[in-house]
């Protein structure tokens, strides 16, 4: 269990940033007033309902609560399933889990998810996020990174 507790750690920093940024985001940024803050990146506090782009959005909280928890669950099976030496898969993991975790907590007290990160150009602009759902991506993407390039830590066959 030793070996798993700076990723416990990392999952519990994830979460406590990610709510210490949104009590900030809920308490001192208009709703839905855009504040650029470079040219193609600005704040706008907004609510999600549902999941990434508000899918799922028709299920309700209760539902969204349920499929959150699981996705939780099945990722901590995957993180269970992985070698000790897999140490960015394992920070992936603990990524997935502190910004699911950050996005279950709003959905459980607010009964939506508190974003607040748009990228823009004058003609386009991304679906709003959050701190939480960036480290959903990046845990995602280094969990993906571990997975192309692990094949380095195969060892290869002799050939005696």
């Amino acid at each position: 269990m030793r070996s798993w507790s700076p990723y416990a750690l990392l999952v519990i920093a994830a979460i406590a940033l990610d709510q210490w940024i949104k009590h900030l985001v809920e308490t001192g940024l208009p709703f839905q007033e855009k504040l650029d803050l470079v040219p193609f990146l600005a704040l706008f506090r907004t609510y999600n309902t549902g999941i990434a782009f508000s899918m799922f959005s028709s299920f309700g909280d209760t539902g969204l609560i349920v499929i959150s928890l699981a996705v939780v669950a099945f990722v901590l099976f995957l993180a269970t399933r992985i070698a000790p030496s897999q140490i960015l898969a394992r920070t992936g993991f603990a990524l997935i889990v502190g910004g699911a975790l950050g996005n279950l907590i709003d959905r459980a007290v607010y009964g939506h998810v508190i974003d607040y990160i748009l990228f823009h150009t004058p003609v386009w602009s991304f679906a709003v996020f959050n701190l939480a759902d960036a480290f959903i991506s990046m845990g995602a993407a280094l969990v993906v990174f571990d997975e192309l390039f692990g094949w380095r830590r195969e060892p290869r066959p002799s050939n005696d």
